[in-house]
């Protein structure tokens, strides 16, 4: 496997995340009303299109402020300063998510939305079609590590998605809404592409988890190879939206 920059790696993640993720993020946010005007906080990775898609919808009354993650400065998250919070992929990756979405939901202005979209990592039958039961084996194992070990040994929670919705609630929030949103990838495709770069970024930890080099270039050929004949069913994504109350 070649050696790729870490900058390269940070620059595929967040093109793949955004093919992969915005055109489900701007439907749901294409359902919320009365948009034009509104001060908005987006947060989560970068290189994606919905801060532009937000900017075009509050137009020039409104405003569109990014922010890729937490520690958040206090000045961001000032209370009632926002009528839209969106953050996609965050509070995953945060110590205690439970507090950061309190945070965020006194960040919002009376009757402002709060979304956030997390994975639920789960790993369980996630490959739907393998060249042979071997290559769907080897797959669901770099699957189970990344998801089970890897990832949370590095600070993500792989199920705080399935809390986010009681949580939204115990904020304050009202009339909590979950929509779940559960892709299936083919090789090559830019979810596909994702598990790719994490062989690279992980690289070494999967060697120490028993994987050998070969075993490694064998899964980034099948995810990466559209004529490979991979069909993997990608991670759930939780998104959770509800209004603060109008007063």
């Amino acid at each position: 496997m070649r050696t790729v920059s870490v900058a390269d790696l940070e620059v595929r993640r967040e093109v793949y995340l955004a093919a992969a993720l915005d055109t489900f993020s701007i439907a749901r946010l294409a359902a919320l009303p009365h948009l034009t005007g509104t001060r908005c906080l987006d947060l989560g990775p970068g290189g994606s299109a919905v801060p532009v898609w937000l900017r075009d919808r509050v137009g020039a009354a409104g405003e569109v402020v990014t922010a890729v993650g937490d520690p958040l400065p206090p000045a961001v998250l000032a209370p009632g300063r926002y009528g839209l919070i969106r953050a996609r992929l965050l509070l995953m990756r945060v110590p205690h998510p439970e507090g950061l979405l309190r945070r965020l939901a006194a960040a919002l202005g009376p009757g402002g939305t709060l979304v956030v979209e997390d994975w639920h990592l789960w790993p369980d039958n996630a490959v739907l079609a393998a060249p042979s039961p071997r290559d769907a084996g080897l797959v669901e194992r770099c699957q189970r590590l990344l998801s089970e070990e890897i990832l949370p040994g590095l600070g993500v929670d792989p199920t705080w998605a399935i809390r986010a919705h009681s949580a939204a609630r115990a904020a304050g929030l009202t009339t909590v809404d979950t929509q779940i949103h559960v892709p299936v990838w083919s090789a090559g495709d830019p979810g596909a592409l994702l598990m790719a770069v994490d062989l690279v970024r992980h690289q070494r930890r999967l060697l120490t988890a028993g994987l050998t080099p070969a075993e490694l270039d064998r899964v980034r050929q099948l995810v990466t190879d559209p004529g490979s004949g991979l069909v993997l069913r990608g991670h759930p994504l939780y998104s959770t939206s509800g209004p603060a109350p109008p007063w």
